[in-house]
C-alpha cells in the first residue's frame, strides 16, 4: 500500500511539473502501473536508440549466425521410446519428443533486465487453471495462455519478437543437442538400489541387516556423521541434463523430434532441448535465429532423416 502511494505521488508530481512549463516527462504517465514493454517514441529527441537503453525493435527475419551466437531452445513433451532401423539395417533406439506449439511469450533485454533471454511457452491451458499473475502476464504480452514456461539465454542477435512460433524445423537432422528434464521419481530407496552398495552378508551371523549400508562413522572422534555420507533417502525426481544427444529425424508435419538414446523424465513430462555446448553444430546449417516458413511452402512435408553417408558399416573393408 505504501509503495502504491509513493508511486501515485510521483505520478501526480510529474503531472504538476509538466503543467508548470515542462512539456516532456522523463517517463510516460501511463507507464507507472503498466506491464507493457516500453518503446521510445520516435519524436522524443532524448530517447536513445538501440543499445543505448531506449526502445528496441525486434524483427522476425533470417540472419547469419556468428561463431559466438547462441540460439534459443525449445520445450518438448516426451512421448516415449521406440526403435527404428536406418538404411543400413542398424537398429537405432529412439526417443520421440513433441514440440507442442512453442511461442515466444516474453523478450528480456539488457536495457531492462540486464541480460538477453527469450521466454517460451508451450501447450495450452484454461484460464481457470492459471493464477491471476500468470493470466495477467499472458494478457500483457498478448499471447495465448500456455501450460509451461521456460526461459532460454540467448545472444543479442538471436532475439525474436513476442508471438513468434518455434517449430521442430528449429533443429536439423544430424546435429547434437542437450536435453534437460526431471528424472523419474523412485521414492524412498535403500543404499543398494540408490548407490549400488553390495549389502551385508547373507549368512554367517548376519541377522536382519542383509541390505543395510553398514557403518556410518566412528566413535568419539569425530563423534558425528560426515556430510555427504551415502545413506537411504529419496531417489530420482531431480533435474538432469543429457548432453550430446544426436538428432536422428524430424517430422515437420507432426512437429516430432526423434533423438537417439534416452532422455530424462517419464512419458508425458516436459523436457527442454537446446543446441549442444560441446559438440557444436555447423552454424552454416542451422536456421538463425529460428526457422521461418516461406510463403507457399507445403505444411505436410516428409520426415527429414540425418545423412548416414554412402559407406555401408556392415561391409568388410577391402
Amino acid at each position: 500500500m505504501a509503495a502504491a502511494s509513493r508511486g501515485l505521488l510521483a505520478r501526480l508530481r510529474g503531472l504538476s511539473l509538466s503543467a508548470g512549463g515542462s512539456s516532456r516527462l522523463p517517463f510516460p504517465p501511463s507507464r507507472l502501473f503498466s506491464a507493457e514493454a516500453f518503446v521510445s517514441r520516435s519524436d522524443d529527441d532524448d530517447a536513445g536508440g538501440e543499445g543505448s537503453g531506449g526502445g528496441r525493435i525486434i524483427e522476425a527475419r533470417a540472419e547469419v549466425m556468428g561463431p559466438t551466437s547462441r540460439r534459443t531452445g525449445v520445450i518438448g513433451v516426451k512421448c516415449g521410446m521406440s526403435a527404428m532401423w536406418d538404411k543400413w539395417g542398424a537398429k537405432v533406439p529412439i526417443t520421440v519428443l513433441w514440440i507442442d506449439d512453442n511461442v515466444v511469450t516474453q523478450v528480456k533485454t539488457a536495457e531492462k533486465e540486464g541480460f538477453f533471454a527469450l521466454q517460451l511457452g508451450a501447450g495450452q491451458k484454461k484460464e481457470k487453471h492459471l493464477t491471476k499473475p500468470e493470466v495477467g502476464h499472458f494478457r500483457a504480452q498478448g499471447v495465448p495462455l500456455k501450460r509451461k514456461l521456460r526461459e532460454f539465454p540467448v545472444t543479442e542477435d538471436a532475439l525474436l519478437p513476442v508471438g513468434t512460433t518455434i517449430t521442430v524445423r528449429h533443429f536439423v537432422p544430424g546435429q547434437f543437442v542437450d536435453v534437460t528434464g526431471i528424472t523419474k521419481g523412485k521414492g524412498f530407496a535403500g543404499v543398494m538400489k540408490k548407490y549400488d552398495f553390495s549389502g551385508m552378508p547373507a549368512s554367517h551371523g548376519a541377522s536382519k541387516s542383509h541390505r543395510s549400508g553398514g557403518s556410518t562413522g566412528q566413535r568419539d572422534a569425530p563423534g558425528r556423521v560426515f556430510k555427504n555420507r551415502k545413506m537411504p533417502g529419496r531417489m530420482g525426481g531431480v533435474q538432469r541434463t543429457v548432453k550430446n544427444v544426436w538428432v536422428y529425424q524430424i517430422d515437420p508435419a507432426r512437429n516430432l523430434l526423434y533423438l537417439k538414446g534416452q532422455v530424462p523424465g517419464p512419458q508425458g513430462s516436459f523436457v527442454f532441448v537446446k543446441d549442444s555446448i560441446y559438440k557444436k553444430p555447423d552454424t552454416a546449417l542451422l536456421p538463425f535465429p529460428t526457422y521461418f516458413m516461406q510463403e507457399g511452402e507445403p505444411e505436410d512435408l516428409e520426415p527429414l532423416i540425418a545423412d548416414l553417408g554412402d559407406v555401408d558399416p556392415f561391409m568388410a573393408a577391402d
